[in-house]
């Protein structure tokens, strides 16, 4: 057994089940993703950009993207490369959200410069001391092991690399997400998730985030 990052007790056979239950969750969405990527992209993509700016990614580096999800930010650093070129290594829970990446990078003629593979960030095998930088939109905070998914992130950096992360922020300032999620509850009687349990809000704590990488 181990504690996440909140300090809940969470067992390995937690873990399997919620992991199972993200891998369905996601590719059970991904014809609603594939018809308006370029609808979410055209907001997600300055975040995108930022991301790289942190992670001070170059031409020639390798790049570890986690959670890629339909493909991002992988394909935005392609694109920004160009025929300077890069390495990347995509990965995600969910084969069929990779699909879609896949189908994305081939379309931009960008599928020689990444590498996609499926996998949770807790227990995927990465190769160590390779990356130059990684990157991670929005996934974070649904690791059931934050603390597991860093070290494996970690070791996979060489010494110096970069690692450029983003979640979301309080629910008050994430409307679009917090209205949604209370109106259901508040209609089907769910009581909130306790304490400790990954979602939209786990890592919205500045504090606690920054604790997160001590």
């Amino acid at each position: 057994m181990v504690l996440n990052q909140r300090g809940k007790l969470v067992t390995a056979v937690d873990s399997r089940q919620y992991k199972e239950t993200e891998r369905q969750k996601w590719d059970s969405v991904t014809s609603g993703w594939q018809k308006w990527w370029r609808t979410i992209e055209r907001g997600a993509g300055k975040l995108s950009n930022r991301l790289i700016e942190l992670a001070e990614i170059k031409p020639g580096s390798r790049i570890l993207d986690i959670a890629t999800g339909i493909g991002e930010p992988a394909i935005t650093v392609a694109n920004q490369m160009g025929k300077t070129g890069c390495y990347i290594l995509a990965t995600d829970i969910s084969p069929q959200m990779l699909s879609i990446a896949k189908q994305r990078a081939i379309a931009l003629d960008l599928s020689n410069m990444i590498e996609f593979k499926v996998g949770d960030t807790e227990t995927i095998d990465l190769p160590n001391s390779t990356f130059d930088a990684a990157l991670c939109r929005a996934g974070l905070m649904l690791f059931s092991d934050l603390n597991a998914g860093l070290s494996n992130i970690y070791q996979s950096l060489i010494e110096g690399g970069h690692f450029a992360a983003a979640v979301w922020g309080l629910p008050n300032k994430v409307p679009f997400i917090s209205v949604v999620t209370n109106t259901i509850m508040k209609e089907t009687n769910t009581p909130p998730p306790p304490p400790g349990t990954p979602g939209p809000f786990s890592l919205s704590d500045e504090n606690s985030l920054k604790n997160s990488f001590i």
